[in-house]
C-alpha cells in the first residue's frame, strides 16, 4: 500500500508556485489571488445571466493553466477564500494522482462504527469521484452551487481519509513502526484541513470569506 502523504503537489511547492508568480509585491500577489478567486466562484454562481463570463473564465483556466492560476493562492491563509480554494485544488490533484490510496484509505474510514459521528453534518460523506467532480466544477468556473455545502463535503471526505489513515497506522504499528508513525501524522494532517475547510465554510455562511 502506498504511503504518499497529504501535501502540496510537487510541481507546485512554494518555491516554484513564488517562480511562478515572480518577483511580485506581496499586496499585489494578494490582490491577484482574491481577484481570481472571486471570479471563479462568482462565475458559476452568474453562469445564467452572464454566460460570457463564464466561457472566459473557462478560456482563462484553458490557456494559463489550473496550475498558474492556483499557484496565486497558495500563500493565502485558510480563512480566505483564494486559501479555501488553494486547499480544495490540493484535494482535487491528491485524488488525481493517486487514486489508489485515496480509495482504499477511504473506504477503511467510511466502514468504521464511528464515522457518523465524526462527519456529522454531512448526511452520506462523497467519495472520491464525486470530491473531484465537484472541486473541477469550482475551479473551472462553472460551479452554480452552494459554495459552504462544498467545503464541508470535502471536510467530511477528509475526515473519512483521516479515519482510514489512522485505522492503517494501528495495524502496521507490530511490523513497521516508523510507517504507523507516518500514517499518523498524515491522519492528524487531514484532520487540520478538514477543519480548516469547515471555518471556510461557516465563514461563507456569514458572508465573511473573501
Amino acid at each position: 500500500m502506498s504511503t504518499h502523504r497529504f501535501r502540496r503537489p510537487a510541481m507546485l511547492s512554494p518555491q516554484e508556485a513564488e517562480q511562478i508568480v515572480g518577483d511580485v509585491d506581496p499586496a499585489v500577489r494578494s490582490e491577484l489571488a482574491h481577484t481570481t478567486a472571486g471570479a471563479l466562484v462568482l462565475g458559476g454562481r452568474r453562469g445564467a445571466e452572464d454566460p460570457d463570463l463564464v466561457q472566459r473564465l473557462i478560456t482563462l483556466v484553458d490557456t494559463e493553466g489550473l496550475d498558474t492560476v492556483a499557484s496565486m493562492w497558495s500563500q493565502s491563509p485558510a480563512d480566505t477564500l483564494p486559501g479555501a480554494l488553494w486547499r480544495l485544488y490540493l484535494l482535487r490533484e491528491w485524488t488525481r494522482r493517486d487514486p489508489h490510496t485515496i480509495a482504499e484509505r477511504y473506504h477503511l474510514g467510511l466502514h468504521r462504527a464511528e464515522v457518523a459521528g465524526v462527519v456529522a453534518g454531512v448526511a452520506t460523506p462523497p467519495g472520491p469521484d464525486q470530491i473531484r467532480e465537484l472541486a473541477d466544477a469550482v475551479l473551472s468556473g462553472v460551479f452554480r452551487g452552494d459554495l459552504d455545502i462544498t467545503l464541508d463535503r470535502a471536510a467530511a471526505f477528509l475526515r473519512v481519509l483521516a479515519t482510514g489513515s489512522a485505522m492503517d497506522a494501528d495495524w502496521v504499528e507490530l511490523s513497521d513502526r516508523d510507517r504507523a508513525t507516518r500514517l499518523t501524522r498524515n491522519a492528524g494532517s487531514l484532520l487540520d484541513t478538514a477543519a480548516e475547510l469547515e471555518s471556510a465554510a461557516a465563514l461563507w455562511r456569514a458572508g465573511r470569506l473573501d
